[in-house]
């Protein structure tokens, strides 16, 4: 069981920039995929970027050169960094993770989840 809690969501102006933070709970976090999606009322949840256990980097097109995913296995966090915010970027920001996730960019495919952190970008 991987327990989830998202922080550093907040208002933000075009072009500025936030790093949301992702606490994870359990022994394994090393051995586990991580990911960022984002939701805004009445759409499905959405891609934002993914960090598998080896390192290997994904990221959605919408996001590439401005967002950064990262983590810390020693203190089992997980980070985006988002810079030069658009209002387009306003969501609620989720972490999920999963130990065997294939299609990493699918939400439906992580187990775990975080109960989400607005992100507000206002132009």
């Amino acid at each position: 069981q991987v327990q989830l809690v998202e922080s550093g969501g907040g208002l933000v102006q075009a072009g500025g920039s936030l790093r949301l933070s992702c606490a994870a709970s359990g022994r394994t976090f090393s051995s586990y995929t991580m990911g960022w999606f984002r939701q805004t009322p009445g759409k499905e949840r959405e891609f934002v970027a993914a960090i598998l256990w080896s390192g290997q980097l994904y990221y959605a097109d919408s996001v590439k050169g401005r967002f950064t995913i990262s983590r810390d296995n020693a203190k089992n966090m997980v980070y985006l960094q988002m810079n030069s915010l658009k209002p387009e970027d306003t969501a609620v920001y989720y972490c999920a993770a999963d130990r065997g996730v294939v299609r990493v960019m699918v939400s439906h495919d992580y187990d775990y989840w975080g109960q989400g952190t607005q992100v507000t970008v206002s132009s």
